[in-house]
């Protein structure tokens, strides 16, 4: 018992802050809770999952450079959506088939994140030092803390949405998302190319440059959609 406490205590604290904690306050503009803990609890399961049983074997067969580039590109993608907002129309025609997929987005999404993130590492360390015999409760441990770190960053997105006005936690969620999908895909270009390569930060200005000429053509599209039905008669 004293083994799972102090597990799961660490898991929770290394989490506290972290990038999908706040990705979670972001993803709550744009799906359901019930979608957002379906999704989160089956990364979180897998995750540790993987860490635990696997050991390192994760990180040796896939390139951290390319984990991290495909994070970047999932969090710059979600900027875009979420500046683009939500069109009302179309929102209740396709409501029914967005709903059987958010979860599965919400997994995809948290599980790239959170791949070889400092959480995941914690629970390998565990698992290489408790042995196999502790295994399930090493997993639980880490699953519990990771989630229960996790939920807060929910609740305070869903208590931002309820007492905000329209579009600003949109807003708020392409600027998480922008910033955290910037930084890391500097981090990736650095982990491919060397940290001190002089291609990095030019490279990391140019895709910082186009995703900001796209949220700015995106931008002024909802802009022109929104005034456009003010002006008809």
């Amino acid at each position: 018992m004293l083994l799972f406490l102090q597990i799961m205590f660490t898991e929770f604290i290394a989490e506290m802050g972290d990038k999908t904690q706040l990705m979670l306050i972001a993803l709550t503009s744009r799906f359901k809770l019930r979608d957002i803990i379906i999704g989160t609890a089956a990364a979180i399961l897998v995750l540790n999952g993987l860490a635990v049983l696997l050991g390192g074997l994760i990180s040796e067969v896939i390139p951290t450079w390319l984990i991290r580039l495909v994070a970047a590109a999932a969090f710059l993608f979600f900027a875009i959506t979420s500046l683009r907002g939500d069109d009302d129309e179309e929102e209740e025609a396709k409501e029914e088939n967005v709903s059987r997929f958010a979860p599965l987005t919400v997994f995809c999404t948290f599980f790239v994140a959170e791949l070889g993130d400092k959480t995941q590492l914690t629970a390998i360390t565990f698992g290489a030092n408790e042995g196999m015999s502790a295994a399930v409760t090493v997993w639980l441990a880490c699953s519990i803390g990771l989630f229960a770190a996790d939920i807060l960053g929910m609740l305070i997105g869903y208590l931002l949405k309820s007492k905000t006005p329209d579009g600003l936690l949109n807003t708020l969620a392409f600027f998480i998302f922008a910033i955290f999908g910037n930084l890391t895909m500097h981090e990736g270009l650095g982990l491919l190319l060397g940290k001190n390569h002089p291609a990095v930060f030019p490279v990391t200005m140019i895709i910082a440059i186009l995703f900001i000429l796209a949220s700015v053509v995106v931008f002024m599209k909802r802009v022109h959609k929104d005034v456009s039905p003010r002006i008809k008669y």
